[in-house]
């Protein structure tokens, strides 16, 4: 998904662009002046900037060659509400890639976006721009993240962490905790989907003695655990809408109260936030806060899911082989060509956490050597994201996989998606029932015809 920065002084102006332009597909940043727009070009990467001419009600000209200095892989459209040729014209000369005239139609927008990002010229214009700077190179997102974490981890500035389930979220957050001047202090890992709506400001901010019914003793909560450490808010897009506003005030003014408390406590924590639900879509529905999201949205890294991440495949791959063997005592095995074959064919829509638990399977199942055959029956049997239905082809010298079943396989896939609910809820089963969509009664029934599955025990 292509990123797109709006730069426009009004707020109606980027609601409007940034609603029309993620249905259009796009991942959309607004900011409203310029000190913020620099802010963002300086932390993040973007695509595209789509900038009002009189940001700041000041003439944006200039500003122009400063950001095709500072992004030089940028593509940048400029718009005014006043245009004039000599405008127009200027503002190409100094870098901008295009024009258009405000107001402008969504569909006229969209276009001119679309055949900037789609012009083969364009591309390698830009990749050539790119790799004369030595900045960031598109085929390695992770660097990129990398660089910036870099920058920002030794500050208390806020981090979101955004990307689909699996991608490694969690383990970013923890590099950044680790590897700033806050490792040898606490990293809180609050996972917020495993919070029951009713404990949930007690589990965040603690509660006094006698606050409610049960409350024998004083107990902290997570801020108060995390000191002046890190608090790792997983999930943060499942907070309870009534919770939101308290918790934006403890972001704004750095101090909260316990549950029944009156002695306000100073919060030294940095806060880095984290999901996989698209928050400005949770905005435009009313079940996340705007300015809640605004607080958090200060620095945002996108971990890249791993079928875009094809060229660290195999270096993930051979770490998780050498983990899992060092893990239960095996030696490592011959790796056979079947079995890379099987990984790369596969498109791994659970990410990095798919991959590691198929390479703890197979390494558990392989003997002398690993091939496709040790390999859970979802990757070999059907590879996702290819058109490929045959099971996976070996060489002559290799003994064939045994074909698989179709209900074998969808038994399989159903069992997957039952563990990762119930993961992801902590063992919570009506929690992974309304998730999955089935009822409880429906969910235990499946949950006892597991060959041989323990759910709890995971």
């Amino acid at each position: 998904m292509k990123r797109i920065l709006i730069a426009d002084h009004s707020e109606i102006a980027n609601r409007m662009f940034c609603t029309g332009l993620s249905k259009c597909g796009f991942l959309v940043t607004a900011v409203a002046n310029v000190r913020d727009l620099l802010h963002q070009c300086s932390i993040g990467h973007y695509d595209l900037l789509l900038m009002d001419l009189y940001l700041d009600k000041t003439n944006q000209l200039e500003q122009i060659l400063y950001l095709k200095k500072l992004c030089p892989g940028l593509f940048i459209l400029v718009m005014s509400d006043e245009p004039d040729v000599s405008s127009a014209v200027q503002a190409m000369k100094n870098g901008a890639d295009d024009f258009i005239e405000k107001p402008c139609e969504l569909n006229l927008l969209t276009g001119k976006i679309q055949e900037l990002l789609n012009s083969e010229a364009g591309w390698k214009e830009k990749r050539s721009r790119e790799e004369e700077d030595g900045g960031w190179n598109s085929e390695r997102p992770v660097e990129r993240i990398e660089e910036v974490v870099a920058k920002v981890r030794d500050y208390q500035t806020t981090v979101l962490i955004t990307g689909e389930s699996g991608t490694g979220k969690t383990m970013l957050a923890k590099k950044i905790h680790f590897t700033s001047i806050r490792k040898g202090l606490p990293f809180v890992h609050v996972n917020c989907s495993a919070i029951p709506p009713n404990l949930f400001e007690s589990e965040l901010f603690g509660y006094e003695k006698g606050a409610f019914t049960g409350a024998l003793r004083m107990k902290p909560g997570k801020f108060e655990a995390a000191g002046a450490g890190t608090i790792f808010l997983d999930e943060i897009g499942l907070i309870p809408i009534h919770l939101q506003s308290k918790l934006l005030n403890v972001l704004q003014e750095r101090c909260f109260e316990r549950v029944g408390g009156n002695e306000s406590i100073v919060m030294e924590a940095r806060v880095i936030a984290a999901t996989n639900a698209n928050l400005e879509q949770c905005v435009e529905a009313g079940t996340f806060r705007r300015d809640l999201y605004y607080r958090l949205n200060v620095i945002q890294l996108e971990m890249p899911p791993l079928r875009y991440r094809r060229e660290d495949l195999h270096s993930l791959t051979e770490q998780f082989i050498q983990r899992f063997c060092q893990n239960f005592g095996k030696p490592v095995p011959k790796i056979s060509a079947s079995f890379w074959q099987a990984v790369e064919n596969y498109g791994w829509p659970g990410n990095i956490r798919e991959l590691e638990n198929a390479i703890e399977s197979a390494v558990v199942l392989c003997g002398d050597s690993l091939d496709a055959r040790c390999l859970p029956l979802r990757v070999t049997c059907m590879p996702l994201g290819s058109n490929k239905v045959s099971p996976v082809q070996v060489s002559d010298n290799e003994s064939k996989p045994v074909p698989h079943h179709l209900k074998q396989y969808l038994k399989q896939q159903e069992d997957a998606m039952i563990l990762e609910a119930l993961s992801k809820f902590n063992g919570r089963k009506e929690k992974a029932a309304q998730y999955l969509g089935i009822s409880d009664r429906t969910l235990r029934y499946k949950i006892s015809n597991m060959e041989g599955k323990n759910p709890q025990d995971r």
